[in-house]
C-alpha cells in the first residue's frame, strides 16, 4: 500500500485499486480465544484422521476382519474423489484468492505483470509429469520392461485366443513371439517393479497433500469466530483425505511385513495436528491474512493443486478407468466405482463451503 492512502478518507476515482485491495485483505490477529478447543482439535483430527486412514490397510492385510469388497471399493473409489476435488475446490481456488489477479498479491510489484496462479499449477503438473515419467522409465531400462505396440496391447484386450495364436503362429510375428517370449522371462521381477512405480506416484501424492495439512492447521489453530465452523469441517475433511490416501496406499504391493505403510500413513495423521500446535504457538502475532502469509499459502497451494490435478486425473482415474488392462468387466461393479468417485468428489466439493 501507498504511503499516502487513507483508508479513512478514500476517494474512488483517484484511489490506487490495489490500496483498496490490500488494505481490505490485509487483516488482522483474529484469535480470539477458546484454547481448550483447540488444544482438544490436536488430539481429535489425529485420532480420527488416523484411524481412517489405516482402515483400508487393515483390512486388505487382516483378511480376518471378513470386510466386504464393496467396503474397500468404496474407501477406494470415494478417496479417489476426494483427492481431485481437494485439488479445484481446496488448493487452486485459494491460491487464486491469494496470489490471483484480483488479489492484494496479485496487484502488487512483479506479481501484476503476469497471472503467476496458472504459471505455478502448470509449472508443477509439467514438474510432476517429467518426474513420473522419468521414474517409469528408469524402471523399464532397470528392469527391462517390454512396451507392447498399439496392435499387440489390442489384441491382448480381445480375449480372443484364437486370434492370438494365429497372430504368434505367423511368420510376420516371429519377431513379436520372442518379444513376448523376452517380457515373460523377467516375470519373476514384476512385484518389485510395480512397487517402485506405484510406492512413486504415491509419495508424489501425499506431497502435495501434506503441504496443504500444514496450511490448514495454522489456519485453525489462529482462527476467529469461524473456529466452532471450521472445526468439524475439518475433521471429516482430514478423515476423508486420509481414506484416500489409505485406500491407495493398501494397493501397493508393500514386502510382508514392511514398516513403510504404517509411517506413511503415521505421517499424515501427524502433519496437521503438528499444524495446529505450531499454530497455537503463534496464535497471539500470526495474522493469516498478511501479505507474506498470502504469498506463502498462495505459492504452496498452486504447487500442491498442481501435484494433486495430475496425480487424481493421470494416476487414479485414467489409469483406473481407462488404461488398467485388469479393470473388471462387470458394469454393476463398475457402476458403483463411479458413484463412490462422485460421492466423495461432490462430498469434499460441498466441504468447500466452509473450509
Amino acid at each position: 500500500m501507498s504511503e499516502s492512502f487513507n483508508p479513512n478518507s478514500v476517494d474512488l476515482d483517484s484511489a490506487d485499486p490495489r490500496d483498496i485491495v490490500c488494505y481490505m485483505n490485509a487483516g488482522q490477529n483474529d484469535y480470539d480465544g477458546r484454547l481448550g478447543a483447540r488444544v482438544s482439535s490436536i488430539f481429535v483430527i489425529f485420532i480420527v484422521s488416523t484411524a481412517v486412514t489405516f482402515f483400508p490397510m487393515l483390512a486388505k492385510r487382516f483378511p480376518r476382519m471378513h470386510i466386504p469388497h464393496y467396503v474397500y471399493l468404496f474407501a477406494r473409489y470415494f478417496g479417489a474423489g476426494v483427492i481431485v476435488a481437494t485439488a479445484f475446490i481446496h488448493l487452486l481456488d485459494p491460491a487464486y484468492d491469494e496470489i490471483g489477479p484480483a488479489s492484494c498479491v496479485g496487484m502488487t510489484g512483479h506479481w501484476a505483470d503476469y497471472s503467476w496462479c496458472p504459471a505455478i499449477v502448470l509449472a508443477s503438473v509439467m514438474g510432476i509429469f517429467l518426474m513420473d515419467f522419468g521414474a517409469e522409465r528408469y524402471v523399464e531400462v532397470k528392469y527391462g520392461v517390454c512396451r507392447e505396440d498399439p496392435e499387440t496391447f489390442m489384441t491382448s484386450t480381445t480375449n480372443n485366443e484364437e486370434a492370438v495364436s494365429r497372430q504368434v503362429g505367423s511368420p510376420s510375428a516371429d519377431n513379436k513371439a520372442d518379444d513376448t517370449l523376452e517380457c515373460q522371462s523377467i516375470n519373476s521381477s514384476f512385484t518389485e517393479r510395480s512397487f517402485k512405480q506405484q510406492i512413486a506416484a504415491f509419495l508424489i501424492l501425499e506431497f502435495g497433500i501434506i503441504f496443504h495439512s500444514v496450511i490448514i492447521g495454522l489456519n485453525l489453530g489462529t482462527t476467529g469466530e469461524e473456529f466452532p465452523t471450521l472445526y468439524p469441517v475439518l475433521v471429516f475433511h482430514q478423515s476423508f483425505e486420509g481414506l484416500g490416501i489409505g485406500a491407495r496406499m493398501s494397493a501397493i504391493p508393500f514386502r510382508k511385513g514392511s514398516w513403510l505403510p504404517w509411517v506413511l500413513c503415521l505421517l499424515y495423521g501427524l502433519t496437521t495436528p503438528i499444524a495446529i500446535a505450531i499454530g497455537l504457538g503463534v496464535r497471539t502475532t500470526y495474522n493469516a491474512g498478511s501479505y507474506t502469509a498470502n504469498v506463502v499459502s498462495g505459492v504452496f497451494d498452486a504447487i500442491s493443486a498442481g501435484i494433486l490435478i495430475y496425480t487424481g486425473l493421470v494416476e487414479l482415474l485414467a489409469r483406473d478407468f481407462l488404461f488398467d488392462p485388469h479393470r473388471t468387466q462387470d458394469n454393476k461393479r463398475l457402476a458403483f466405482m463411479i458413484i463412490s468417485l462422485l460421492w466423495g468428489a461432490g462430498i469434499m466439493a460441498l466441504l468447500g463451503k466452509w473450509a
